[in-house]
């Protein structure tokens, strides 16, 4: 058994089973009832809520309520699936949120003061660290002087796996200094850093490990439709692990796992006196089981194997809900075993608990009530157990869509646009019934013309007997007026009052249509910026609602049940929902301008630079942690960008005095010995140098011996161009 399993099992409080045989007569008759009590409460109070749900659910898969009376004119029931749309499209939009980066939008941080465990350290190599006592923390990394390197690749994480628990071992080692390193070289390191990023990586894994994916899309369906999602976790369970030994043999292993799952908002039964879950005093989720699923209880800790064998024998007890079978297709008649099971979380009475047999710990005896969680089937108690999480929460979190302030649940698109959704009906059908009366004739018919007894109706080639020498004529063909377009009109009125009434454009989901400034590229962006800004309300829910209680849930879980002390600390859960349904495009041209106001030396000090660049890097869908340094390598490499850019400013201020140190040669054609820079037939520019002047190494010339050296220069330079004609 893992160390985390006895963990969790042995702080547990729980009637369990025994040797004694008489086990099943032990007295539960006072928390029974008093469970089924606050079930029955809880399902009276949630009857106008039942009523919403079924209305949305009709609205969603275009079904007509049985209250619904249509006249006898009334031909068609065509029922027009616009609530499935905007349903569907605010489900994408909260997905897309959830699962855009392909990682849960949550994130572990210290806190602003991290309590037990320092923010920043720093290891200088100039003051070589000195062991006192424990000279088990030598490390092989070194420091410098010692004739040892730090290998490639090693980083202030991998000094603090060799340290150990810096809170416990700091004050041992010399060397080591609270704060960031002062100079480039020094080595810093933020425990409570490391200790939030190995949280966050393993809450990360848990939710991956328990399928969080595709129970937080139930959660985000029954969020849009109904107006509340609800999922369940952490809780413990023994999850089986595929394994086969070297004969081929199948030996699965057990490790108990924190877990999360969705659950229904059908099953979910909350205090009907609470607006939300924190002021929820109880919970309690119904069951449908099976057979074999109730048996399969007795493999989960604290499950009282006898009483369960007990309530099976009992027989099958499931009775359907009233909106069950509007709910289903279709009502199977067969019969299949089924049995309900209440599971209950919430505060009891200790007295109620001594009744039972349950021994309540010293430290709680002086509460008047405690949190258990029980289960109960055919009147009997199958589990009974104080709840082992500290601090004591019901593992139970429920998201509005749209918050109801004065309700537990909340307000779903399908509610939005339920009056719209029946004029849209309405108005298609008279559209329809016109459409279909206006493209047929009227058939008129004077039957004192016709032989009596005929068939009247009309089909082509129909005969008509007349009466013999009747007058006038016996048949007439009327067309009736086509009003439709009047009634389609009204309906494009009803789809825009919808589009109001959700928020959720036609445009920003796909459909056509959008004349005006929507007709270019700038003007729908503008118009899906507008559009975003009712959906951000929602996903700010998905956040406080569902997202930060569920990752505190596990946080809490793993400081209370988990060994390792790299992830132990001061840290606090963030949801980043909101953050992410910012466009990554938007967020790093905000990013760039902020870079560019902070470029200004009386502000940049009081910009975070790194947490900005990093920022940037999560913008354009890159790992912050490969294309960023972090202080002590970006002051390493400002170190070296300086030495490459001092030769390239100092190039510029050679250049003027090495100018000053060469001679200025004479332009082609002149003569050096002419003062005025005249010859051959050129001007020069400048003035020419003078014997004994700086730069000046020239022997003066006769004027002679000068005319012959320029004449052969004058050769010389026009021999290639000879060579070119």
């Amino acid at each position: 058994m893992a160390e985390e399993e006895i963990m969790i099992e042995d702080d547990a409080i729980a009637l369990d089973d025994s040797e004694d045989t008489n086990i099943s007569d032990i007295n539960t008759s006072g928390i029974i009832p008093f469970i089924i009590d606050r079930y029955k409460r809880a399902d009276t109070y949630r009857g106008n809520d039942e009523e919403r749900w079924l209305r949305s659910y009709r609205n969603y898969r275009g079904l007509y309520s049985s209250d619904v009376q249509f006249t006898e004119a009334e031909k068609s029931r065509v029922f027009v699936k616009v609530t499935k749309t905007k349903t569907l499209a605010a489900y994408g939009q909260i997905v897309d949120v959830l699962f855009a980066s392909n990682k849960f939008p949550l994130s572990v941080e210290p806190t602003e003061l991290p309590e037990g465990v320092v923010k920043d350290v720093h290891f200088d190599p100039k003051e070589p660290p000195q062991l006192k006592g424990d000279t088990s923390l030598s490390s092989p990394y070194g420091y410098a002087g010692d004739g040892k390197e730090l290998p490639a690749g090693a980083t202030g994480t991998s000094l603090q796996d060799k340290l150990g628990p810096l809170q416990e071992k700091l004050s041992d080692i010399d060397g080591i200094k609270e704060g960031a390193g002062t100079t480039p070289t020094s080595v810093t390191f933020s425990p409570a850093m490391v200790a939030a990023k190995g949280m966050e990586k393993k809450i990360h894994d848990q939710l991956e490990e328990s399928g969080a994916n595709k129970h937080l899309r139930s959660t985000s369906f029954e969020m849009a439709l109904f107006g509340t999602g609800v999922m369940k976790g952490p809780f413990a369970v023994d999850k089986e692990y595929p394994n086969w030994n070297e004969a081929g043999d199948y030996e699965p292993t057990f490790k108990t796992v924190p877990q999360v799952s969705h659950v229904s908002v059908w099953n979910f039964y909350p205090d009907p006196d609470a607006n939300n879950m924190d002021e929820a005093q109880y919970v309690v989720e119904r069951h449908k089981m099976s057979r074999s699923q109730l048996r399969s209880l007795k493999r989960r800790p604290h499950f009282r194997e006898q009483v369960i064998e007990e309530a099976i024998q009992d027989g099958e007890n499931y009775t359907k809900e009233s909106w069950e079978d509007d709910l289903a297709d279709y009502a199977p008649e067969h019969g299949v075993e089924r049995y309900e099971v209440l599971e209950y979380w919430g505060m009891c009475d200790i007295d109620m608990l001594e009744e039972q047999g349950v021994e309540v710990p010293k430290e709680l005896q002086n509460f008047e009530e405690v949190q258990i969680n029980a289960w109960i089937c055919n009147g009997k108690l199958l589990r009974m157990v104080l709840n082992p999480f500290k601090p004591a929460k019901i593992p139970y979190v429920a998201a509005p869509y749209e918050l109801n302030p004065y309700s537990f649940f909340g307000v779903g698109i399908a509610e939005n646009m339920d009056d719209t959704q029946t004029l849209m009906n309405g108005f298609m059908r008279m559209a329809v019934d016109n459409a279909v009366l206006s493209g047929n004739m009227l058939i008129e018919v004077d039957e004192t013309n016709l032989v009596p007894g005929q068939d009247l109706s009309v089909y082509p080639g129909k005969i008509f007997r007349r009466q013999g020498g009747a007058p006038g004529q016996a048949i007439f063909g009327t067309k009736f007026p086509n009003v439709s377009n009047e009634n389609l009109q009204l309906f494009d009125k009803a789809r825009q009052l919808a589009d109001e009434s959700t928020g959720l454009p036609s445009f920003s989901h796909g459909q056509t249509g959008v004349t005006g400034v929507g007709r270019t590229a700038s003007g729908i962006s503008m118009l899906m910026n507008a559009a975003s800004g009712s959906i951000k309300t929602v996903i700010k829910n998905v956040d406080d609602y569902l997202l930060r209680p569920l990752g505190e849930g596990l946080f809490r879980f793993n400081m209370q049940f988990d060994y390792d002390p790299e992830i132990r600390g001061d840290l606090e859960v963030k949801a980043r929902g909101t953050e992410s349904l910012m466009a990554n495009e938007v967020r790093s041209q905000r990013l760039m301008q902020f870079l560019q106001v902070a470029s200004n030396p009386a502000l940049a000090p009081f910009a975070k630079f790194q947490y900005v660049i990093r920022e940037i890097a999560k913008s354009l869908d890159l790992d912050p942690e490969k294309v960023t340094n972090n202080m002590n390598d970006a002051a390493i490499q400002a170190e070296l960008m300086k030495q490459f850019q001092k030769p390239a400013e100092e190039m510029p201020q050679m250049m003027p005095q090495q100018q000053q140190q060469q001679p200025q040669q004479a332009p082609a054609g002149a003569n050096p010995a002419d003062p005025t820079g005249a010859g051959g037939g050129t001007i020069g520019t400048g003035v020419a140098p003078t014997p004994n002047e700086q730069g000046f190494t020239g022997v003066p010339q006769q004027s002679g011996q000068a005319n012959t050296q320029q004449t052969e220069a004058a050769g010389q330079q026009q021999q290639p161009m000879a060579g070119l004609q």
